[in-house]
């Protein structure tokens, strides 16, 4: 069977490799000039498979506007909102205040993770190219006993679900993540102990490397126009490029994955199904180590500013923000000076980040948290988007069961919570 996958961020060229797998002849469609440059290139670097969440979280509501009030907050909205902000606000409250949903989300999700990173182990073992990666562990730090309560009531999910993981004594903290700094009150930590990192834009681009090698086609610099019917059935792609707007031309397809990240809200409209999701701004430095002995091990969460530091073997990469300003690229020097702040406390002279590469890009949330993975209202569509913040962490995982629906096969988790019609 030929199949079409649009969009090659890492969910994309993930789909694209399972699916050649499995023995299918793969075309894939993007519109940036190689894999993996939009939202998979700066984000956190952290594979948090035992630390995803849902979006709309109950205890989300009471901090929103604090956060938003805060210079370091973590959260942030362009103003005046616009009338898709307001939107994506009101279905977010919504939903957070569902009785159970949020707790039944987050076990789903975790649940996904898990089989995320059995996937990508498998992956890893037969084709162990180079993505600065490894499997060290998560830690998010607790600076006062309010934080570390919180964690403790996290680890009692974790340890229903079997993810390992320990609350730690601050020196356990230190002895995990030597380079820490002890300037800044430290009660605890939670640390998972089997994440992982990597670097997410090396990935996808050696494995859309490795998947062309396949026989995969890659589209680059090729947009989606139209989804073309015979008989009220999809059964081709129009595409044109943003160069050549008059030079169409037809990809015909069998069967169809949409992995088109922020924007997948507008292609699946042509699919027939409405997909609610908005494009959550977040910010990343990424610099060359100068003392790599005072820099993280692997990945911390640093409580007091919400920010990520990871990791990637000679690289820091600092990530943070959640902002609500539609696609707005702007890259204001107030962001990057929180993300410097954040270091300054935790890992000071680790690296030079007046000298980092800035970046910003959109994580495609749902309202609800949950990514949409399932079938589309035709029998040859196929849904793999919205991951949110978890895009990395969650893709090996969500390629594999797009990989089964299109086989007919039982999915190997209960795909309930990630259904892509729950929005109609």
């Amino acid at each position: 069977m030929h199949i079409a996958v649009i969009g090659a961020g890492v969910v994309g060229v993930t789909t694209a490799w399972v699916l050649q797998q499995r023995g299918h002849s793969v075309s894939v469609v993007e519109p940036m000039s190689a894999a993996g440059l939009e939202t998979s290139k700066g984000n956190a670097g952290q594979r948090s498979y035992g630390n995803v969440y849902p979006w709309a979280s109950p205890a989300m509501i009471g901090k929103a506007l604090p956060w938003l009030l805060a210079a370091d907050g973590p959260l942030k909205m362009k103003l005046p909102p616009s009338l898709a902000t307001v939107r994506f606000l009101w279905d977010t409250w919504r939903y957070a205040r569902q009785p159970g949903l949020f707790e039944a989300n987050k076990i789903a999700m975790l649940k996904l993770a898990a089989y995320s990173r059995q996937c990508f182990i498998e992956l890893e073992q037969q084709h162990p190219f180079d993505y600065s990666n490894g499997h060290r562990g998560l830690i998010e730090l607790a600076s006062n006993a309010t934080y570390l309560q919180g964690l403790s009531e996290n680890a009692a999910l974790l340890k229903r679900l079997g993810i390992n993981h320990k609350i730690l004594e601050p020196e356990e903290v230190y002895s995990f993540e030597p380079g820490l700094a002890r300037n800044s009150p430290i009660l605890g930590a939670l640390r998972v102990e089997d994440d992982g990192t990597g670097d997410s834009l090396q990935f996808s681009q050696a494995l859309a490397t490795l998947c062309a090698e396949k026989g995969v086609a890659f589209h680059y610099g090729q947009s989606v126009a139209e989804v073309v019917r015979d008989a009220g059935k999809p059964v081709a792609l129009t595409l044109t490029r943003a160069n050549e707007p008059g030079a169409a031309e037809q990809l015909e397809a069998d069967a169809f994955v949409l992995c088109a990240g922020a924007s997948s809200a507008e292609l699946a409209g042509q699919f027939g199904l409405k997909l609610s999701l908005y494009p959550v701004k977040g910010y990343s430095l990424t610099a060359a180590l100068v003392n790599p002995d005072q820099a993280p091990v692997s990945t911390v969460i640093d409580d007091q500013f919400k920010v990520v530091a990871t990791r990637l073997n000679d690289r820091l990469r600092v990530t943070g923000f959640v902002e609500l300003s539609g696609f707005d690229r702007d890259i204001p020097a107030r962001r990057l000076t929180t993300l410097k702040r954040s270091i300054e406390l935790r890992f000071p002279h680790a690296a030079n980040l007046e000298t980092a590469e800035a970046w910003a890009g959109f994580r495609p949330m749902t309202p609800d948290g949950p990514p949409a993975i399932g079938r589309g209202v035709d029998d040859n569509v196929f849904f793999n988007t919205a991951h949110g913040t978890f895009g990395w962490t969650l893709s090996a995982g969500s390629a594999h069961l797009v990989g089964q629906l299109v086989d007919g096969e039982k999915p190997a988790l209960d795909l309930g919570a990630f259904r892509p019609e729950r929005f109609a």
